[in-house]
């Protein structure tokens, strides 16, 4: 008898570690004091002594049960940058820099090639939100998982001055709202799409449904990282009051968190651009629109809360930099509600 036999593959583990070598190391800058493979992550911050009072930023999530669609189409290539971006996108709302990210990750049965395309993809999410990816763990749990199942979980920390943060307090009514165009679902509400999609529709993964586009493309599209355009306006000095990232809840449940209690919001859905994958879920399910504005980011992945004198400058610097953004919204006075023209009222 020996470790093997009950399901765990330790030269499978060390043959992944290896596979991945390069693709963590790829992320590294001068502040990561540590290698591969130690008991810990060792990071620099000597750095902060040119903050006045550096304020540490930390954020953890998963990527939930879209990995049942990387499972179904065996693809696992991407699934990684939606792990940086849920983690990411949470720090950089409060205006801080990401510095390092950590993951997790649980399986049943370890497959070395499967699992370092998981890691690509995180250590390409990691450069695009500017941060290092220097640890992880990752558990081979024979009777927790089935074989193919997994689990994958992460950890971003960042850094901001503490009169630089970003924390809704200064909103007050007469305010606007800018949303950046989100590129697809994102993470979140897949339960429901699994629903729609393979239950009620009987699609396969395979099926096409725009142009050559699969079920598998548009539902594995990885969620976007908004990192850099946040920071980028920050440092060309834009006034940003908050900062919400439209992630699980949708509209109704992430804007009010940054709502001071004399404030609510007014969004106007017809300026939100209209996805291919929203309108496909109208068109095809009796959902009422209120549940999708619920659930999902309904084509906005980002929201800025700013003076409405600001406000065109600011979206034509997102329009330069690449960006779609759009004025989808204002403040007025209330008890940090969310109303959306269309549906509400």
């Amino acid at each position: 008898m020996d470790y093997k036999s009950s399901g765990v593959n330790i030269d499978e583990g060390n043959k992944f570690v290896s596979k991945i070598k390069r693709y963590v190391e790829e992320t590294f800058n001068k502040n990561v004091l540590s290698s591969i493979g130690g008991f810990a992550g060792l990071y620099d911050i000597s750095f902060i002594k040119n903050y006045k009072r550096p304020i540490l930023v930390s954020g953890t999530d998963g990527v939930g049960t879209k990995l049942k669609v990387a499972i179904m189409a065996e693809r696992y290539d991407t699934i990684g940058i939606d792990l940086v971006a849920m983690c990411a996108n949470d720090v950089v709302v409060t205006g801080a820099k990401p510095l390092f990210f950590l993951d997790y990750f649980a399986t049943g049965k370890l497959n070395a090639n499967k699992m370092s395309d998981i890691i690509k993809g995180v250590s390409k999410g990691c450069i695009e939100a500017g941060c290092s990816l220097i640890g992880g763990e990752t558990a081979e749990m024979p009777g927790m998982y089935a074989d193919k199942d997994f689990d994958l979980a992460g950890f971003c920390v960042g850094v901001v001055d503490y009169d630089q943060i970003i924390d809704g307090s200064k909103i007050k009514p007469g305010d606007v709202l800018v949303g950046i165009k989100s590129n697809g679902f994102h993470s979140n509400g897949y339960s429901l799409l699994r629903k729609i999609f393979f239950e009620e529709m009987k699609l396969k993964i395979d099926d096409k449904l725009e142009e050559d586009k699969t079920v598998a493309d548009i539902l594995l599209k990885p969620t976007k990282i908004y990192v850099k355009d946040i920071l980028t306006l920050i440092d060309k000095g834009y006034s940003l009051k908050g900062v919400v990232h439209i992630t699980g809840g949708g509209f109704y449940e992430n804007i009010p968190r940054i709502l001071p209690e004399n404030c609510s919001v007014e969004i106007y859905s017809e300026e939100i651009p209209e996805l291919f994958e929203y309108r496909f879920i109208r068109e095809n399910t009796d959902i009422e629109l209120r549940e999708l504005f619920r659930v999902f980011n309904m084509g906005i992945g980002m929201v800025l809360v700013v003076e409405e004198k600001s406000a065109n400058d600011l979206i034509n610097a997102l329009n330069k930099s690449g960006e779609n953004a759009f004025l989808i919204g204002r403040v007025v006075e209330g008890n940090q509600t969310v109303k959306i023209s269309g549906v509400d009222f």
